[in-house]
């Protein structure tokens, strides 16, 4: 279609005749972007807004065109004359998420709609007038009250009419200086956010910059020269264009004619609703018809209508049709992509341990598995097979072993203390009995007083096994359970609380072994062995009468049965106790666990190779069907 080239007259005034023509030739082209370009482009956008929408831009980057510009750059303007409503304004960080504008053109006669989502919070709404207070609303949600940034996303889709088809993602403005209450690295923190767009090769960069600055000069342009040094995905609108000091327009001419900083995708020149008209309450319909009307009567900018280079209208045409010629570009790459990432997920997925069966009558028989598995490692570990990392038996071979070098340690000193009593016998109780009598309770004493000093020694060698055994039966709990959070909670508890009871059996039943020790009392042939080895040894002489000077040899004999029956006793009680028993009540307790227990809290995974596991099904999900979505343009 040839298109109508307006003519200036000599007051730069359109006549009735050039103004009739330019509104028809507008109407004419709305109609051919409405229905030939909508139907064309629309579905290459709703192809990566579904694949958006499912999840995929968490595995792979989708095309998209990210919206950047240096504070008071005129952005917000930009952004509000392609959508029709109004975004927060105002000085310093207005911007302070990502904001994913996407714009869907409805047939004539449909209501206008909006949908905000941001986190868990989806909002529908019909008015207008409400968008600014919702994405003010959700800034604050995710960024806090005040002039913080946030990377979480909000999307707002607005269906109208009187729009576009096109989406676009508006990043928070750059600032140079923070301002009251904003980090010190605030700039830093921009920056870094959106580098994390734009360094993307599927990004097409949407750079806004006022026609009445040094173009040279502009931070956002220069980090657009940054990641995309050849200008082949970016766009730069200049704004402002009314404010431009009177004999530079020819300078902002060569700009737009990309005779400064070369851009593949060039430049456009737009005027948008300056504060006098939004305090005005200027329509923003009102407000595209000035617009085209300014560039219309302008001395030197009037050419750039010709060219395509000046207006929102032009703006909107030429991003639609840019970011639809990126995804078309793009979409063998990206097919291939998540064909690369769907087989890599499955064998990632393959090489995860079995999860629980998803079908509710399979869970308890799932459930009674792996209850009984963790019970025979339990049983096996009671029964000293290995079972753990460390021989369990060993370890208490090697605390037994101790506690026998403590008995037998004890000798030394049992002797002395014999040999003491002989003598303090001599000096304070003897005087008044014959040769060959003798008070048998001191030496008694001496027995009881020195069996008890071993009772504190046996109480710590319970303590030290109690320990061990414990952490042994926990570690089969993380390793049966590991998966399942709740289930090692349980057995945990459950480990700690036998463990406790049985303990106090245990000291209960040393005490009274050593309560019994008091008895002194044996029918032990070592000690009736001892006494007739002492007699065939002794010469016949008066002193044989006398029984009080063989009792340090008797009592050596006696206190080697002693040490005998605590070597052995102590440990067989530990063992018993806290071992044997310990390992029966709990398979039983856990077992208990079947009937009653909430199966899917029961065997909710929390491990990281769960989680893992899930993440890669739900990845598979989101690739499988994107794969399908993608298979129809291809």
């Amino acid at each position: 279609m040839d298109q109508w080239n307006p003519v200036e007259s000599d007051e730069d005034m359109p006549t009735i005749t050039q103004e009739r023509a330019w509104n028809n030739f507008n109407k004419e082209m709305e109609g051919v972007f409405h229905s030939d370009l909508s139907e064309r482009v629309r579905p290459y956008l709703d192809l990566i807004d579904s694949l958006r929408m499912i999840g995929i831009d968490q595995d792979l980057t989708l095309p998209a065109i990210a919206v950047i510009g240096d504070q008071s750059s005129g952005k917000s303007s930009v952004l509000e004359a392609l959508s029709g409503v109004a975004l927060p304004r105002g000085s310093g960080i207005v911007t302070r998420c990502p904001l994913m504008l996407k714009l869907r053109k409805l047939k004539g006669g449909v209501q206008w709609k909006a949908i905000i989502s941001y986190k868990d919070t989806t909002i529908e709404f019909t008015d207008p007038s409400l968008a600014e207070d919702y994405v003010n609303e959700a800034q604050n949600e995710l960024a806090g009250d005040g002039v913080g940034i946030c990377d979480e996303l909000i999307s707002l889709e607005i269906m109208s009419p009187d729009v576009c088809d096109l989406t676009l993602i508006d990043l928070p403005g750059i600032a140079r200086v923070p301002v009251k209450g904003q980090p010190e690295d605030i700039g830093d923190q921009i920056k870094s956010l959106i580098l994390s767009f734009i360094e993307k090769s599927e990004t097409i960069i949407l750079v806004v910059v006022p026609c009445n600055v040094d173009i040279a000069t502009t931070e956002a342009l220069r980090m657009a020269q940054d990641v995309d040094p050849e200008g082949k995905r970016t766009l730069a609108i200049l704004t402002k264009p009314d404010l431009i000091d009177r004999g530079t327009e020819k300078n902002v001419l060569d700009i737009v004619n990309n005779r400064v900083i070369p851009l593949s995708k060039g430049y456009i020149v737009v005027k948008c609703r300056g504060q006098q008209q939004i305090q005005d309450k200027i329509p923003l319909a009102e407000a595209t018809r000035m617009e085209r009307d300014f560039f219309r009567q302008h001395k030197y900018f009037s050419g750039l209508l010709n060219e395509e280079k000046a207006t929102t209208q032009c703006l909107s045409t030429k991003l639609t049709q840019d970011l639809v010629d990126h995804i078309k570009k793009a979409l063998p790459t990206l097919s291939e992509q998540v064909k690369m990432e769907l087989l890599q997920s499955r064998t990632l997925v393959s090489e995860c341990t079995e999860g629980p069966p998803s079908e509710p009558q399979q869970k308890k028989a799932y459930l009674i598995e792996i209850l009984t598995l963790f019970n025979e490692n339990i049983n096996n570990l009671s029964a000293g097979e290995v079972v753990n990392e460390e021989n369990l038996f060993i370890i208490l071979r090697s605390h037994f072993q101790l506690w026998n070098t403590e008995l037998l340690n004890s000798q030394e000193s049992y002797a002395k203390m014999v040999q003491d009593a002989a003598k303090e016998y001599d000096l304070k109780h003897r005087g008044r009995e014959l040769p060959g009598f003798s008070n048998y309770k001191v030496f008694e004493m001496v027995v009881q007083k020195l069996v008890k000093k071993l009772e504190g020694p046996a109480l710590e060698t319970l303590k030290v096994i109690r320990e061990t055994v414990q952490a042994q039966l926990n570690d089969v709990s993380k390793t049966c359970f590991s998966n399942y959070p709740f289930l090692h909670c349980v057995a945990m508890n459950k480990i700690d609380q036998i463990q406790s009871k049985q303990e106090v059996k245990v000291v209960e039943r040393i005490r009274e072994q050593f309560e019994m020790e008091k008895l002194v009392y044996t029918q032990d042939t070592i000690y009736f062995k001892a006494l007739t080895k002492m007699e065939e040894s002794s010469p016949v002489n008066w002193a044989d009468f006398d029984t009080r000077n063989k009792y340090p040899e008797m009592l050596q004999a006696y206190y080697e049965i002693v040490i005998q029956r605590l070597a052995d006793q102590i440990p067989m009680l530990i063992q018993f106790f806290l071992l044997k028993q310990s390992a029966r009540v709990l398979c039983t307790e856990m077992l208990s666990l079947i009937e009653g227990v909430d199966l899917d809290k029961a065997l909710c995974e929390g491990s990281d190779a769960g989680r893992r596991r899930n993440e890669l099904q739900s990845r598979i999900e989101r690739l499988s069907l994107a794969q399908e979505k993608l298979s129809h343009f291809l």
